[in-house]
C-alpha cells in the first residue's frame, strides 16, 4: 500500500473477543501508512483477542470509550469476531461514536461480525455492504443491500467479510483516509 496518511488518528473500537487478526491487521497496516492508532474500549487495561474459538494475545486499551470523542479521529475501524460487536451493538456509548463518525463524513471500516454494530447504530439504510453470510439477515433488515463481496465501499463506509479479505480492506481503508470526509453522507 503506497498511500500516506501521515497525521490521521485513527480509532479502533474493540472490546474482549474481537477476532485477532481483524484488529492487529489494520491496525499493523494502518500505522505502516503513517497514521496514529489508538484502541478505544468500554473495557480499561487490555483486551482478550480470538483466533476463531481459541484465546488469542491480549491488546491493551489506548482510551476509555467514555473519554474518546469522534472529533479527535479521522476513521474508525470495527473488528469482528463473535463477541465483540455482540457487546458493543448494545452499548449506548459504543453506538453514539460509531454515529458520529457517519455523521461527520469520517470512513468506518467493518469487517466479519463488525456491521452488526452498524446495523444496530441504524446507519446502514440505502448502503451496500458486506460481512461474515451468517449476519446477512441482520445487515438487510437494517435497511442496506447485502453483497458476498471482498470488499465493498459506500460513500465511506467499507466492509468485508472474513480474515481472508484483509489485505484489500485494508488497502481501501487506508484508501478512504486519504480521502478523507464525504460530504454527501455527511449531508
Amino acid at each position: 500500500m503506497s498511500m500516506n496518511i501521515q497525521g490521521k488518528k485513527i480509532a479502533i473500537l474493540a472490546t474482549h473477543g474481537f477476532e485477532e487478526s481483524e484488529l492487529t491487521s489494520p491496525r499493523d497496516a494502518l500505522k505502516a501508512a503513517g497514521a496514529t492508532v489508538q484502541v478505544v474500549s468500554p473495557e480499561s487495561g487490555e483486551l482478550q483477542a480470538f483466533r476463531h474459538l481459541e484465546k488469542g494475545v491480549k491488546v491493551a486499551v489506548d482510551k476509555g470509550l467514555g473519554e474518546a470523542r469522534a472529533e479527535d479521529y479521522d476513521a474508525v475501524v470495527l473488528p469482528g469476531g463473535l463477541f465483540n460487536p455482540d457487546q458493543l451493538r448494545v452499548n449506548e456509548d459504543a453506538l453514539k461514536f460509531v454515529k458520529a463518525f457517519v455523521k461527520a463524513g469520517k470512513p468506518v471500516a467493518a469487517i466479519c461480525h463488525g456491521p452488526w454494530i452498524l446495523a444496530d447504530a441504524g446507519v446502514l439504510k440505502g448502503r451496500k455492504v458486506t460481512s461474515v453470510p451468517t449476519i446477512r439477515k441482520d445487515i438487510e433488515n437494517a435497511g442496506a443491500t447485502w453483497v458476498d463481496e471482498e470488499v465493498v465501499v459506500d460513500n465511506g463506509i467499507v466492509s468485508s467479510r472474513t480474515p481472508k479479505d484483509l489485505e484489500a480492506f485494508n488497502a481501501k481503508l487506508i484508501e478512504e483516509i486519504g480521502e478523507g470526509k464525504h460530504e454527501r453522507r455527511a449531508a
